[in-house]
């Protein structure tokens, strides 16, 4: 083989290898992996809960400062937290405070479905009245 086609071999190699790349991050912008998802208000974090638990209407919301997660509550007084997972963000109502810990503004909060985890939120001057109501949950 001559070094003019060992050259040849070369490039197209690494133009192969350049399309192959440009395709996987055409793929993943288009998916919408990788996205650093908010929650960017209220509404936001309500139409989550609605679609994540049908007949929930939340009648009290706190955002997470850095819109990672929120705490919402319904008229009944179930609590629903909502927290990014991924891509996207998912939701368990919580039924016990036992997984509830308050640190100053940040209060973490988790269910006892320890595929879901914890998230800790920065709820600010709210976190202490939000982490007193969820003593209200069973034990």
């Amino acid at each position: 083989m001559s070094a003019n086609s060992a050259l040849l071999v070369e490039l197209a190699k690494f133009v192969a290898s350049l399309v192959a790349i440009l395709a996987v991050s055409w793929l993943v912008a288009r998916m919408k992996l990788g996205n650093d998802v908010r929650l960017r208000n209220e509404a936001e974090a309500a139409d989550l809960a609605r679609i994540a638990l049908c007949g929930f209407e939340p009648a009290e919301i706190v955002l997470d400062r850095a819109g990672i997660g929120a705490l919402l509550r319904d008229a009944g007084g179930r609590v629903l937290l909502l927290r990014r997972h991924g891509a996207q963000f998912a939701a368990r109502i919580l039924d016990t405070h036992a997984h509830a810990r308050l640190d100053r503004t940040f209060l973490t909060v988790g269910t006892d479905d320890r595929h879901f985890g914890t998230v800790t939120l920065d709820l600010g001057d709210q976190a202490q009245l939000w982490a007193s109501s969820l003593r209200r949950l069973g034990a």
